[in-house]
């Protein structure tokens, strides 16, 4: 296509041989058009010379199109259609829509936040995909690159501000979907709970613990591991493992001691013979937060969804 001969052509003079072809007469046409007669005979002139052809012949019953004008006005209905639709705002409708969208999640939010908004969202459109992905170390570039469409992760939030995420590029927007806070989690019959009951639960007990971990992102080390550093402690993580179930697992078989969110732990306990400990030290909260790019803002599918995801999160939490 080449842009250059087409931005010589006036495309509302597309609009005057569609209705020339409807009404083939240049009386009805004008009024139609709501022009007059000398100005619609001008315009005709103009779509000859842009065109290279006659386009209509004058008879006693009115216009005749020629061949190449009924060629045209077979493609232009549906093209002048689809300029139609570009003029338009976009829209989004739930329930014919058959569109895409990618997710990249912590492994945490599949437990903790999916089941509240996955309902929420096929129920009211049927017909969208959803692809997840597990939340990794390189999710945030995708999420530049379109690559995936939403993200959900957690960050640990600090006192003083609403919301503090590290070093966000350019052009990605949040939403705090809900806080959370650290617990602990052992087995039913692990000896350390004697020494709760008995009101001996601090940080050096907690320190003189060995700890399950999950790896996040690649990474051993969880925001409390250097909160604990800047104190001048550390944990002993006797066990890493790539997911919140195996650690969960690992704790209700062993002596370890498992932290994690008190969302997830709620889920844990159900399924393993645990009990939860609350931490025995102060610490930040956490923040689920989702992720998407602001080039998204206001497009109404991205915005359907996110709306969707926050509300039915937030109904769920609060």
């Amino acid at each position: 296509m080449s842009l250059d001969n087409l931005s010589r052509i006036d495309l509302n003079l597309l609009v005057i041989l569609q209705v020339l072809l409807e009404e083939q007469s240049v009386t009805r046409a004008a009024s139609r058009l709501h022009v007059s007669q000398s100005a619609l005979s001008k315009s005709l002139n103009r779509l000859r010379e842009a065109l290279g052809d006659p386009l209509f012949i004058r008879t006693s019953h009115g216009l005749k199109p020629t061949s190449h004008a009924m060629q045209l006005g077979t493609k232009l209905p549906d093209m002048l259609q689809g300029l139609y639709q570009l003029t338009q705002p976009p829209s989004f409708v739930p329930a014919s829509s058959d569109r895409h969208f990618s997710f990249a999640m912590v492994e945490s939010a599949y437990e903790t936040l999916l089941p509240y908004f996955i309902g929420p969202i096929l129920n009211n459109a049927p017909n969208l995909k959803l692809d997840s992905y597990v939340w990794m170390e390189q999710s945030i570039q995708s999420l530049q690159n379109g690559q995936i469409d939403f993200g959900i992760s957690g960050r640990d939030l600090h006192p003083q501000s609403d919301f503090q995420i590290d070093h966000l590029p350019d052009g990605i927007a949040h939403q705090t979907l809900f806080t959370d806070h650290q617990v602990c989690l052992v087995r039913e019959d692990h000896p350390i709970l004697a020494a709760v009951a008995a009101k001996q639960w601090d940080l050096q007990v907690y320190l003189e613990m060995s700890h399950v971990q999950v790896r996040c992102e690649g990474n051993d080390w969880w925001a409390l591991d250097y909160h604990l550093a800047e104190l001048g402690h550390r944990r002993r993580l006797s066990t890493t493992v790539p997911d919140f179930y195996g650690a969960a697992s690992v704790c209700a078989h062993s002596d370890l001691i498992f932290t994690l969110p008190s969302s997830f732990a709620r889920h844990a306990i159900k399924l393993y013979p645990l009990v939860e400990l609350a931490l025995p030290f102060e610490f930040i909260p956490l923040a689920y937060v989702l992720l998407w790019h602001e080039r998204n803002d206001e497009e109404p599918g991205h915005r359907w969804v996110r709306d969707t995801i926050c509300k039915s999160v937030a109904k769920a939490f609060n």
